[in-house]
């Protein structure tokens, strides 16, 4: 599966933006999908993921709350609608799947990725 991220911009502290990711390829609905991102000198880390039929999904402490992970498989599409944004989630933010669950997903180890998108926000 290829992978297309947009959606990301700067933004104003406690502003929203919605990130969209599309995949080609008719395995996208069999994928578990979500986001990554990594931040200026720091690790990348997990931040969303969700089932290939979009009944479970799993957000890292430091979003929940405040994102959330969608998708319309018709559309081959996950979106992340993040909300009260905060300077610390200025990041790349990186689009991934995998044919496997959502543990092996947040892993990172087996993932699919896409290309990043920068998500800034100024204080």
């Amino acid at each position: 599966v290829q992978l297309q991220a947009s959606g990301g911009g700067l933004v104003q502290a406690g502003g929203s933006l919605r990130l969209s990711c599309s995949g080609s390829g008719s395995t996208f609905s069999e994928y578990s999908m979500g986001w990554f991102r990594q931040a200026p000198g720091k690790e990348r880390e997990f931040v969303a993921a969700i089932s290939w039929g979009g009944a479970r999904t799993d957000h890292a402490d430091s979003v929940e709350g405040r994102f959330t992970i969608s998708r319309d498989n018709a559309k081959n599409t996950v979106y992340l609608q993040m909300n009260s944004l905060k300077p610390e989630d200025t990041a790349v933010y990186y689009c991934a799947g995998t044919p496997y669950g959502l543990d092996v997903f947040k892993k990172g180890e087996n993932n699919y990725w896409g290309q990043g998108t920068q998500v800034t926000v100024s204080s």
